[in-house]
């Protein structure tokens, strides 16, 4: 009998786990008005913008089998020791910048990271899969839509931290001209924000 009332207390709890995991937080469009305002607050700064253009300056010649041989370098590199093009693009200025406004956000930011006119990575707050997102949405419905261009992704459950993540995607400009310059994706811990959300009001 008392096996049984165990069995069913945890079957009551793995019930209840899946009802709190099954429906991810809602970011409704003023939510989502809020926290692009906020990122925009630390991306639109001297230290981005000059980064994306001495990226776009360096990068900017590329043709596709070149983009093609950094990205394959890039991807080789994430599973052996020697890493020199991840460790320039970490040591980065801008990689600091951006690793320090993920620790200040204190869990808000789960990942970000800057891409150039192309879709290369400029700086990142962790390594990615990849170094060219040219193939993917983040870079595709907003560097290639205009300089307003937001695409937020639909939300994935993180099994590991047992939180909502949600992937925000963005045109980056050049803040003195308006300019489009690249695009940045900011991984959204979404349990978090609905947390933050719910104690404003």
């Amino acid at each position: 009998m008392k096996q049984l009332l165990i069995a069913l207390g945890a079957l009551a709890l793995s019930v209840s786990a899946q009802a709190q995991t099954s429906v991810a937080p809602r970011l409704d469009q003023q939510n989502l008005q809020a926290l692009t305002k906020q990122i925009d607050t630390w991306l639109n700064t001297e230290i981005v913008a000059v980064s994306v253009n001495a990226h776009n300056a360096q990068y900017g010649n590329m043709n596709e089998s070149q983009i093609a041989a950094l990205d394959n370098q890039w991807r080789k590199e994430t599973e052996v020791d020697d890493k020199p093009l991840i460790a320039a693009t970490l040591s980065g200025p801008l990689s600091v910048y951006l690793s320090r406004m993920q620790g200040q956000s204190v869990g808000l930011f789960v990942e970000i990271f800057v891409m150039d006119n192309k879709g290369l990575n400029v700086g990142q707050s962790s390594i990615t899969s990849d170094f060219w997102q040219g193939d993917e949405a983040k870079y595709q419905k907003t560097y290639l839509v205009g300089p307003d261009a937001v695409f937020v992704d639909e939300p994935e459950w993180d099994d590991t931290f047992k939180i909502w993540r949600v992937q925000l995607n963005k045109s980056l400009t050049e803040p003195k001209t308006g300019n489009l310059i690249g695009a940045a994706t900011i991984e959204v811990n979404l349990t978090e924000w609905a947390r933050r959300m719910a104690e404003t009001n």
